[in-house]
This record gives structure tokens, sequence and C-alpha cells, in this order.
């Protein structure tokens, strides 16, 4: 089943350049520019959920949900100004909702896996500072197969005070259609089984002062075909039997965000970030998020974070038997329903600048070195019940370039 959960974002950082001087006998002195080191990060998740307003039974019954999410990063400079990125990841996760799709206790729904797999290539032109990107992934589980492609483009100041970028993707995104048991015979409830995802981001960095820094960004998604679940029930008032879920086979969303870090001193920094969300059905939101990253010493920090969230309903939503057989469009699914939720949690950094430990790999001569770990655990609530708990680890290795 498409895997729905509180995603987790990890960062990774590129290590600063470095150059080298060589000299010749018999050929003057130049300078040659050294390969950034490969960069690794070998991430880890564990999700858990639980709460009482399923979509699979029509807005009642048990949401629980748990995953484990591992994920490998790559990132190898292929010259000064070339970059490959590789990203690899596997969702394992059992999911007492989706089970019952099936009247069945313990059916091929109960659990599921979902792979991963995207791959980028950027390049820089030192001369114009113009650094352009392609993207290409994929993912599939044993009933969804998603293909993407997309291009980048961003634009450095000359000064390297401000930055503009433009993002463009294109999602692919196949169904195997799936009813629930009891709506299987008959006509099919839906007309496609595709659907197609356009999205294109632009964003603008400044720095403002030395302790300030800033960034404005858009988004405009547009999507059409299959949006809605095959297999999510809603129950009307008028009869018993449930029907498949119905939504619009168009969708316009267009969030913008604003994000600001200050710098208050050498153990202090405040992160701060705010996002505005509209959409074409009836849905708009307000997100705030704050973290503050403390220093213990120059190679240990801990940072406390929170984010509140806040929504209005679609306007096909409606709970359980409230909706009525005459409406067009029906959802029971309460991520579309108007809540309220609240995410508070904590993180723990340590990356000393020599690095953890050094090792040498079989297949290569120079010393890997375990450059930080990272450590994040945080609780999701929302007013409607639903609660969650996800606990992350991030491992940073740098593979330096052959000599």
């Amino acid at each position: 089943m498409q895997l729905r959960y509180i995603g987790l974002v990890m960062a990774y950082t590129l290590a600063t350049t470095a150059f080298a001087q060589t000299t010749s006998t018999t050929a003057p002195a130049r300078r040659v520019r050294k390969l950034d080191p490969a960069e690794v990060n070998i991430l880890g998740s564990y999700y858990s959920q639980d709460g009482n307003h399923s979509p699979v039974t029509g807005g009642i019954g048990t949401e629980q949900l748990t995953d484990v999410t591992p994920t490998i990063i790559v990132n190898v400079p292929l010259d000064t100004v070339t970059h490959l990125n590789i990203s690899f990841g596997m969702d394992f996760y059992s999911s007492a909702s989706t089970d019952n799709i099936d009247y069945n206790v313990s059916s091929a729904s109960s659990s599921d896996l979902r792979t991963h797999l995207n791959i980028g290539l950027s390049r820089r032109n030192s001369l114009s500072r113009i650094t352009r990107s392609l993207f290409v992934g994929g993912s599939t589980e044993y009933d969804y197969q998603s293909l993407s492609v997309g291009a980048g483009w961003a634009q450095e100041s000359r000064d390297g005070n401000r930055e503009l970028s433009l993002t463009g993707m294109i999602y692919y995104d196949t169904w195997t259609l799936i009813y629930p048991e009891e709506l299987r015979k008959g006509a099919p409830w839906v007309s496609t089984n595709k659907r197609q995802s356009y999205n294109l981001s632009a964003t603008l960095s400044q720095v403002i002062n030395q302790k300030m820094q800033a960034s404005l960004s858009t988004d405009i998604v547009y999507q059409s075909g299959l949006l809605s679940t095959p297999f999510h029930r809603v129950y009307f008032q008028e009869q018993a039997q449930a029907q498949v879920e119905q939504l619009p086979n168009q969708r316009l969303k267009y969030p913008i965000g604003l994000r600001v870090n200050y710098y208050l001193n050498d153990y202090v920094t405040s992160r701060f970030f705010y996002r505005f969300y509209s959409d074409n059905w009836g849905i708009t939101a307000n997100t705030i998020e704050l973290e503050t990253p403390i220093k213990f010493g120059p190679f240990f920090s801990f940072y406390p974070f929170y984010r509140f969230h806040t929504q209005t309903a679609a306007d096909y939503f409606a709970p359980y038997k409230a909706h009525s057989l005459s409406q067009e469009f029906y959802t029971s699914d309460y991520d579309l329903a108007g809540f309220t939720s609240h995410k508070a949690g904590l993180g723990l950094r340590y990356s000393p600048l020599s690095g953890i430990a050094k090792f040498n790999l079989p297949f290569g001569k120079n010393k890997t070195s375990l450059k930080g770990i990272e450590l994040r655990g945080a609780s999701y609530w929302r007013n409607d019940g639903l609660k969650a708990f996800i606990i992350s680890t991030d491992l940073n290795f740098t593979l330096p370039a052959s000599k």
C-alpha cells in the first residue's frame, strides 16, 4: 500500500574545498585543486503511530502503523565542478488499518515493503556562478509504482551572499486498483489507475548580515488522474453499504515559505520557518517551526525543536456516516479534515573537527572517516486523537579522493 507517514528530513553537507600546491623541476609551479571527499550518510528511523480514524474503514477504526526506514545517501565529486548524488532506501512497515481492506486477519495488506532510488547530477560553472542539475528517481510497492524526472538551475550572486534556484519535477504514478473486499464485484469504481504530478519550485536565499540568513520559497503543484485512494471506504446517511472514496481528478497546490536563521552567539543559533498553504480543494494551512541548536564545546550540540500546524477541512470531507448520496465527491480521510497538530522533540549531534574514528575499507587505500553522529527523537499529536513517535539516526562518513 502507498505508505503515508510523517516524514523526517535529514540534511547533509559537502566538505570544504581544499587546494594543494605542487612543483616540478622542469615546469613552473601550478595550483591543482583537489577533489572534495565523497560523503556517505547512513540514515535510519523507526516510526510508530496509532489513532481511531482510519480512512480504510470509513473514518473509524485503528490507524496503527509502524515503519522502519534505512536509507543511504552518497555524494560523489566526479571532478571539481560536478557532483553525483545517489539516494537509496527501503520502508518496512506493518499497518493494522490497511489490513482492514480485507476482513481476514493478517492478510497480505497488513505489511509491505517500499523501495526507492533517486539519482541527481549537478555541475557548477565557476565563471557564471550557475549550477545546473538533473534528477531521476523511482519507487515501488506491490500495488504502487512511481517514476520521477526533473531539472534544476541556480544562480549565485557575485559576492556569494544571494542565490536564486528553480527546480522542476514530474512524477508519473501507477496504481494496482485494490478495492475493499465487499466492493470488488461490478463496474470499476474509478476511471483510471494513473496519476501525474508537476512541481515547480523557486527559492531565493539571502545573507542579510553577519548574523542573519533568510530564504523565501514557493511551489506550484498540479496533479491530475487518480487522486483518491481505491481502498478507502465512505459510509453514507442513507444506506449501510459503503462506497469507494471519490475525489476530483485535478488538484492545484500553492504553498509559500519563509526561513530565517539567526546567529545569537558562539553557543546558540535560532532557526525559524513559516509556511502558508492553500489548494483548490478548500484546504488552507499554516505551519510554524522553531529549532534552537545549543553548543556544548566546539563539537557537541543539542537542538530542541517544535512544529505547530493548523488546517481547514477539504470541501469533500465529512466524518463517518455524515455524507449524502447526492454528493459527487466524498472522503472520510482525516488527513483532509480540519485539525491542529504539534510535533516536539530533541536532536543530539557529535561532530569533532578531526572526526570520531578512521578506518580502512577493503576497496580503498585512504582512510575513511566517521565525521559525525546525530540522533533525533520526536512526538507528534493531533487534536483528532492521532499520536505518533519517531526516532532517527544519521551517521556521516567521508571517503577521501585518491591522491
